[in-house]
């Protein structure tokens, strides 16, 4: 290690020295290189709570926690607190330059106030990166047009849905409102740099560093520890340059921009190769058909003819935005619409206010988003209040696809009475799907073994498609909040799994070509694909046909769990776990995909598999770990009762052989964030992954976060094998970044949930993980999250990736 002393190197350039820690703290084993930093850490001890807000009784153990209090809480009051005068040297200039054609922008005092509260005197590299991200922010929305208030920030969302539409819902089910607001975050100047992620320890020495675990006192070997949470620069998001940009590969016709598949075009990531497991070269890949359009004013006037009195409809150039945003960023996670035959002139209006509502919540239009969905709501009522004797049989397929879109809306949308309102109307759904599934059943056993023509097996395909995404839907909703599943495996039986991606798009040029390629196509139904599962026998599927055999094996270990019966017996669950380990060899035999979806994953894979991953991964976590008080606590979206129930949830996670191969699962889903940089992963995951990443990592994340702290805290010491999956995960920040490594996990991940918001449920899950955070620190503050200029605050002491610009 190069001292002060030592010589320059051969570029010239002398090494830096790493600062002494010589402040110890006198309640543990921890050392600080600043004396402030010591302070703030036994606190943590002491429970000391030094800095008491002057307008209510609510005390701090940071002086920057009171400056944010005050900012959000007391900011009305116009009597802000001040932070403390320090002389400095020098004289103090500031320069301003300004542009007629572009707004003024100005840093927040409150950030100033923080900063200087918290620095003393002095600008580190954390307090500079918050600075810098701060006016960045607000550049970009200035340059938007949307700094209109007093203190230049972005108004918070609150959508009020009793006055967006006069109407009642399904079956005169409430109408759910939304809690939290969902702000968003612009990006950065797009001033690539990836950097690589190094997960592995470092070879040195370290017999006089050794690491151990003993009364929650860890101290880690100082080469050991890598800041590689990050993959871009001091000023925000990075991505590789290596592929083409969304709209650069789909252009965007009718819409307001040429990148104007989001406010933020970088927010959509590179596009994934087509790489798609064993996929044919480059030359033989499909593009997909561009997202359907209207073509001029005429064809909207038809839409808006055919919507009830007092409903309107976005203009022409808004509804090609959302059906854009609809079919290149949402389609591609549940696949049960046709592109190629999709006609909105056409199609029902229910359905296409829903296709449109979900595009406007991906373009973050939530106020419009809201409008929309009401009225598709009111138009599905309508159309079941006013048909005599209903039957499920006889109800269209379109009211089937615009109710389920309905009821993902509100499920995910972050308000528990949404939640309610879909829970209230689940048995209707379900029974369309019996009803419609049985007359589908009747219709291709009347074809016998004749052919059908393109035109048939895409309206089949279709009903198919839209089955087994009620199912999946009803199975992630099991998951989340623990609800009673709605559909079984066994209504499927014999029904044939969803065909290929490439088959669903393709374009045939007559039906002779099409028989050709029909006869080339394979057809496995679910029945078979179960059975080899369970026999060991790896089966050849499509990737939405993963999809739907994941759910199926999570909905079979949640009957294990939820059964007493099932609860004893032991080759059911052995049975199971054969299944799920067949399930991942199966993924080398998908069907190849050989169509360029535009987002962009961490897998060289269909976004449909990256999502299998996800549920594969916390089915394996479930067999071990069961959460059920925060699934159901989530029900309520109460972040506080939330993270109450992860925290107490401590005594479930055991300290075992099984628990490793959990936690293994856990670090790997933690691992994938690491590798794509938890920024980027924050601007960019929310149109880029689909709502399945945030709900699986909910059970992941608080399981890791939980074996972590009593690794931490536990009496008993640590075995070696526990010990390598601890530093594993420590590895993956900065030493200086981590004060309590069980904490800085869950706060990071609530920072990450609550960077870009398209469903509200992950602003909620956010806020949870945060205060879950704090409370495995000890801290009773009463956070302050996220302020209403809506921009994610950076977590205390956890500067994520910044060791590689030192």
């Amino acid at each position: 290690m190069a001292t002060a002393s030592d010589p320059p190197s051969a570029n010239g350039v002398k090494k830096s020295t790493p600062a002494e820690k010589k402040y110890k703290c006198q309640y543990c084993n921890r050392a600080f290189s600043r004396s402030e930093h010591r302070s703030r850490h036994e606190r943590s001890h002491t429970k000391e709570r030094p800095f008491k807000c002057a307008k209510c009784k609510s005390t701090f153990v940071r002086r920057d926690l009171l400056l944010r209090h005050d900012r959000t809480v007391h900011a009305k009051d116009g009597d802000r607190l001040q932070p403390e005068t320090r002389k400095k040297s020098g004289p103090k200039t500031s320069s301003s330059t300004t542009t007629p054609s572009k707004p003024s922008i100005s840093i927040e005092p409150g950030t100033l106030e923080q900063i200087e509260a918290s620095s003393d005197g002095m600008l580190d590299l954390e307090t500079a990166a918050m600075l810098m991200t701060d006016f960045q922010h607000k550049a970009a929305a200035a340059a938007n047009g949307t700094l209109h208030n007093d203190e230049g920030s972005i108004p918070e969302y609150s959508p009020d849905r009793s006055s967006v539409l006069d109407s009642t819902d399904y079956l005169t089910g409430p109408a759910g409102s939304l809690h939290m607001p969902w702000d968003f975050m612009p990006a950065a100047p797009s001033d690539e740099k990836a950097h690589s992620m190094s997960s592995s320890m470092s070879s040195q020495d370290n017999s006089s560093q050794q690491p151990y675990v003993h009364m929650g006192s860890i101290q880690p070997a100082q080469s050991q520890l890598s800041a590689v949470m990050e993959r871009q620069d001091s000023l925000g998001t990075s991505m590789p340059p290596a592929f083409p940009t969304l709209a650069d590969t789909f252009p965007v016709s009718g819409t307001p921009t040429p990148n104007a598949l989001s406010p933020f075009p970088s927010m959509t990531g590179p596009v994934s190769p087509v790489n798609y497991r064993r996929s044919p070269g480059p030359s033989q890949a499909l593009t997909l058909p561009k997202a359907p359009q209207i073509a001029n004013d005429d064809q909207r006037a038809s839409i808006a003819n055919k919507l009830g009195e007092g409903m309107t409809i976005p203009a022409t150039a808004s509804i090609n935005l959302y059906l854009s945003t609809y079919f290149n960023l949402f389609h591609h996670h549940m696949p049960f619409l046709h592109p190629v035959s999709f006609r909105p002139e056409t199609t029902e209006p229910a359905l296409i206010l829903a296709v449109l509502s979900i595009g406007a919540l991906y373009n973050f239009e939530q106020d419009q988003a809201f409008i929309l969905h009401n009225g598709s709501k009111k138009l599905v009522n309508q159309f079941l209040q006013n048909k005599e004797n209903f039957d499920s049989r006889k109800c269209p397929l379109w009211t089937m696809q615009a109710t389920l879109l309905n009821m993902l809306f509100e499920s995910w949308s972050g308000g528990s009475q949404g939640l309610e309102w879909a829970c209230s109307i689940k048995s209707l759904l379900a029974n369309m799907v019996a009803g419609n599934k049985y007359e589908l059943k009747l219709r291709t056993e009347a074809r016998g073994d004749m052919v059908p023509s393109h035109e048939s097996w895409v309206a089949e395909e279709g009903c198919r498609r839209t089955y087994y995404a009620v199912y999946i839907f009803f199975g992630m909703l099991t998951m989340t909040y623990n609800h009673t599943p709605a559909i079984s495996f066994q209504e499927f039986d014999s029904l044939p799994l969803p065909s290929s991606e490439s088959l669903w798009n393709i374009e045939p040029s007559d039906e002779e070509s099409w028989k050709d390629i029909f006869a080339a196509s394979t057809t496995i139904t679910v029945r078979q694909a179960h059975d080899s599962l369970f026999q060991g026998d790896p089966a050849r599927y499509s990737a939405f046909a993963t999809r739907v055999m994941i759910n199926a094996l999570y909905l079979e270990v949640w009957n294990l769990r939820r059964s007493f019966e099932s609860l004893q017996d032991v080759v059911l669950e052995w049975k199971i776990r054969i299944a799920l380990e067949t399930w991942q060899r199966s993924l080398d035999l998908c069907e190849p995909e050989t169509v360029v979806v535009p987002l962009s994953t961490p897998h060289k894979s269909h976004p449909l598999i990256f999502n299998s991953m996800a549920v594969y991964r916390n089915t394996r976590a479930f067999l071990e770990v069961d959460l059920k008080s925060v699934q159901e606590a989530l029900r309520y979206h109460n972040p506080y009762e939330v993270a109450a129930a992860m925290t107490l949830s401590r005594d479930i996670v055991k300290r075992s052989k099984e628990m490793i191969k959990v936690i293994e699962q856990c670090y790997e889903c933690l691992e994938i964030v690491a590798m794509q940089g938890i920024n980027w992963v924050a601007r960019t995951s929310s149109t880029n992954w689909s709502v399945e990443h945030p709900l699986c990592g909910l059970d992941l994340v608080t399981i890791l976060s939980l074996w972590l702290y009593r690794i931490e805290h536990d009496d008993q010491e640590a075995t070696e094998e526990e010990l390598a999956l601890y530093m594993k995960v420590r590895s993956l920040f900065d030493e200086n970044a981590v004060d309590g490594l069980s904490s800085t996990v869950a706060r990071v991940w609530g920072e990450m949930l609550d960077g870009v918001v398209v469903w509200g449920i992950s602003k909620t899950m956010g806020e949870a993980f945060k205060h879950h955070g704090q409370a495995l620190i000890g801290y009773v503050d009463d956070i302050e999250l996220n302020p209403v200029d809506g921009m994610p605050q950076m977590p205390d002491q956890t500067m994520i990736g910044m060791e590689a610009s030192y």
